[in-house]
Protein backbone atom coordinates (compact mmCIF):
# COMPACT_ATOMS: atom_id res chain seq x y z
CA UNK A 1 0.00 0.00 0.00
CA UNK A 2 0.80 3.84 -0.60
CA UNK A 3 2.10 5.47 2.24
CA UNK A 4 -0.17 8.37 1.37
CA UNK A 5 -3.11 7.57 -0.88
CA UNK A 6 -6.14 10.07 -0.17
CA UNK A 7 -8.40 9.31 -2.79
CA UNK A 8 -8.09 5.52 -1.53
CA UNK A 9 -7.80 6.15 2.80
CA UNK A 10 -7.01 8.65 4.97
CA UNK A 11 -4.50 6.53 6.96
CA UNK A 12 -2.21 3.87 5.23
CA UNK A 13 -1.34 2.15 8.91
CA UNK A 14 -5.48 1.99 9.57
CA UNK A 15 -5.99 0.66 5.60
CA UNK A 16 -3.36 -1.91 6.15
CA UNK A 17 -4.89 -3.31 9.65
CA UNK A 18 -8.26 -3.73 8.13
CA UNK A 19 -7.16 -5.45 4.70
CA UNK A 20 -4.73 -8.06 6.21
CA UNK A 21 -8.27 -8.74 9.16
CA UNK A 22 -10.25 -8.33 5.92
CA UNK A 23 -12.21 -5.87 7.17
CA UNK A 24 -15.34 -4.05 5.75
CA UNK A 25 -15.36 -0.51 6.18
CA UNK A 26 -16.35 0.96 9.04
CA UNK A 27 -16.23 -1.92 10.63
CA UNK A 28 -14.64 -1.77 14.48
CA UNK A 29 -10.66 -3.23 14.61
CA UNK A 30 -10.61 -5.84 17.08
CA UNK A 31 -7.58 -4.48 19.09
CA UNK A 32 -7.35 -7.82 20.93
CA UNK A 33 -6.39 -9.63 17.09
CA UNK A 34 -3.37 -6.77 17.25
CA UNK A 35 -0.45 -7.57 19.20
CA UNK A 36 2.22 -4.86 17.02
CA UNK A 37 1.81 -2.57 14.36
CA UNK A 38 5.09 -1.63 11.98
CA UNK A 39 5.22 0.02 8.67
CA UNK A 40 8.28 0.73 6.91
CA UNK A 41 7.56 3.16 4.11
CA UNK A 42 9.92 4.71 0.95
CA UNK A 43 9.19 8.35 1.64
CA UNK A 44 12.95 8.98 2.95
CA UNK A 45 14.32 6.96 0.50
CA UNK A 46 12.67 8.44 -2.62
CA UNK A 47 13.32 11.70 -1.30
CA UNK A 48 16.88 11.08 -1.46
CA UNK A 49 16.86 9.74 -4.66
CA UNK A 50 14.73 12.51 -6.04
CA UNK A 51 16.72 14.94 -4.30
CA UNK A 52 13.40 16.60 -3.10
CA UNK A 53 14.00 16.90 0.90
CA UNK A 54 15.35 19.66 2.88
CA UNK A 55 18.89 20.90 2.65
CA UNK A 56 21.04 18.74 5.42
CA UNK A 57 24.13 19.77 7.40
CA UNK A 58 26.60 16.57 8.22
CA UNK A 59 27.96 16.69 11.11
CA UNK A 60 31.24 14.97 11.35
CA UNK A 61 34.29 14.68 13.27
CA UNK A 62 36.68 16.89 12.80
CA UNK A 63 39.41 15.54 9.86
CA UNK A 64 36.64 13.70 8.49
CA UNK A 65 34.83 16.49 6.23
CA UNK A 66 35.83 15.04 2.81
CA UNK A 67 35.18 11.64 4.02
CA UNK A 68 31.61 11.17 2.26
CA UNK A 69 33.12 12.64 -0.76
CA UNK A 70 36.04 10.25 -0.94
CA UNK A 71 34.00 7.80 -0.45
CA UNK A 72 35.71 4.21 -1.23
CA UNK A 73 36.42 5.33 -4.77
CA UNK A 74 34.40 2.58 -6.60
CA UNK A 75 34.81 3.17 -10.41
CA UNK A 76 32.40 1.41 -12.98
CA UNK A 77 34.86 2.31 -15.47
CA UNK A 78 38.02 2.15 -14.07
CA UNK A 79 39.98 3.66 -17.41
CA UNK A 80 37.32 6.57 -17.31
CA UNK A 81 39.17 10.08 -17.52
CA UNK A 82 35.49 11.95 -17.06
CA UNK A 83 34.51 11.21 -13.86
CA UNK A 84 31.24 11.88 -12.48
CA UNK A 85 31.07 12.24 -8.96
CA UNK A 86 26.98 12.14 -7.77
CA UNK A 87 25.74 15.29 -6.23
CA UNK A 88 26.25 15.02 -2.45
CA UNK A 89 23.42 15.38 -0.41
CA UNK A 90 24.19 17.68 2.30
CA UNK A 91 24.71 21.12 1.57
CA UNK A 92 26.95 22.15 4.61
CA UNK A 93 29.56 20.37 7.01
CA UNK A 94 30.19 21.03 10.59
CA UNK A 95 33.20 19.24 11.86
CA UNK A 96 32.71 18.42 15.59
CA UNK A 97 36.00 18.13 17.59
CA UNK A 98 35.70 15.28 20.05
CA UNK A 99 36.08 11.82 19.67
CA UNK A 100 35.70 8.39 20.89
CA UNK A 101 37.26 4.95 20.84
CA UNK A 102 35.63 1.84 19.76
CA UNK A 103 35.50 0.96 23.15
CA UNK A 104 33.87 4.05 24.09
CA UNK A 105 36.78 5.77 25.94
CA UNK A 106 36.82 9.86 25.40
CA UNK A 107 40.15 10.04 23.31
CA UNK A 108 39.12 14.14 22.96
CA UNK A 109 36.01 15.55 24.39
CA UNK A 110 32.94 16.95 22.50
CA UNK A 111 33.75 20.58 21.69
CA UNK A 112 29.91 21.46 22.32
CA UNK A 113 30.43 25.74 21.87
CA UNK A 114 32.38 24.60 18.52
CA UNK A 115 29.97 22.34 17.53
CA UNK A 116 26.54 24.52 18.16
CA UNK A 117 28.42 27.53 16.74
CA UNK A 118 28.20 25.45 13.19
CA UNK A 119 24.78 24.17 13.50
CA UNK A 120 24.07 27.50 14.57
CA UNK A 121 25.68 29.22 11.17
CA UNK A 122 23.88 26.02 9.29
CA UNK A 123 20.29 27.62 11.04
CA UNK A 124 21.39 31.15 10.07
CA UNK A 125 21.40 29.26 5.94
CA UNK A 126 18.26 28.29 6.71
CA UNK A 127 19.00 24.74 6.99
CA UNK A 128 16.73 22.76 9.52
CA UNK A 129 17.84 18.89 8.52
CA UNK A 130 21.06 17.29 10.37
CA UNK A 131 22.68 14.24 9.66
CA UNK A 132 25.31 12.65 12.16
CA UNK A 133 28.22 10.98 11.42
CA UNK A 134 30.64 10.39 14.61
CA UNK A 135 32.78 7.62 15.03
CA UNK A 136 31.93 5.47 17.92
CA UNK A 137 29.69 7.82 19.20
Amino acid sequence: MLSENPEAYKDAAVAGIRELLSLAPGEPIPSEKIHAVKMGTTVATNALLERKGDRVVLLINEGFADALRIGNQARPDIFALNIQLPTLLYKRVVEVKGRHAVDGKVLTPLDLKSARAGLEAAYAEGIRSAAIVLMHA
